[in-house]
């Protein structure tokens, strides 16, 4: 799906674009991504391996086309969880959905290796992401960006989520998660949006912090 999603303005919300808070943003996601790379280089090398070790076939890293900022798709970046052939398998799942509206979402999924299961508890298949943060694809805090199947089914107020660059985490993630439900995930999106700061981001940072040592919320 290569088209952008038009939003009229009277479908739009008011978004925080000030030119010191986008720039600060900007900073801090180029000092938090190249750090944690830098830091974080053991455990890629060692997921790296166990992927290999437990699927030699596949490759370590999954791309997938996602929608960003006003419906323009980039590829993110994840490491691979499932089997090689994921894709074309999920015809056939669709059909067992436990999320509401334009999400899929599926605890059981027999497609997750056993490493992706680690990794995915740990959220630690994220962390390639933060290459997409520092092409400015992404940002440390922001909006999940959604598939392009999922934006397919957007209302116009849905797709007031697209207004800003998608993030690694966001309100959602630390408010629920896997517990709450489309709509519920779409105004805390646009709750975030309407207020974020600076001060929010590091707040929403720190929390995900403590959601992911407690590895609660995710599947």
């Amino acid at each position: 799906m290569g088209e952008n999603h038009t939003l009229y303005p009277s479908d739009k919300i008011e978004v925080n674009d000030r030119k010191v808070y986008l720039f600060l943003k900007r900073l801090v996601d180029v000092l938090g991504a190249a750090s944690g790379i830098l830091l974080l280089a053991p455990i890629y090398i060692f997921v790296a391996i166990l992927i290999k070790v437990e699927d030699s076939q596949g490759p370590v890293f999954f791309k997938q086309k996602r929608i960003g900022k006003n419906g323009s798709e980039f590829n993110m970046y994840k490491f691979r969880s499932m089997v090689s052939n994921a894709e074309e398998l999920l015809n056939d799942l669709l059909e067992q959905n436990e999320a509401t509206g334009a999400m899929f979402k599926m605890k059981n999924d027999p497609r997750i290796t056993k490493v992706g299961r680690f990794i995915r508890k740990t959220s630690i298949d994220e962390l390639p992401q933060l290459w997409n943060v520092l092409k400015g694809e992404m940002s440390l805090v922001g909006p999940r960006p959604p598939l392009p199947r999922e934006v397919a089914e957007y209302t116009e107020y849905d797709r007031n989520r697209l207004l800003v660059v998608p993030g690694c985490t966001g309100l959602w993630q630390v408010s629920g998660r896997s517990d709450i439900g489309f709509k519920e995930m779409v105004e805390l999106d646009l709750l975030y949006i309407k207020n974020r700061s600076l001060f929010f981001d590091m707040k929403i940072m720190f929390k995900t912090l403590y959601v992911l040592a407690g590895s609660k919320g995710a599947f």
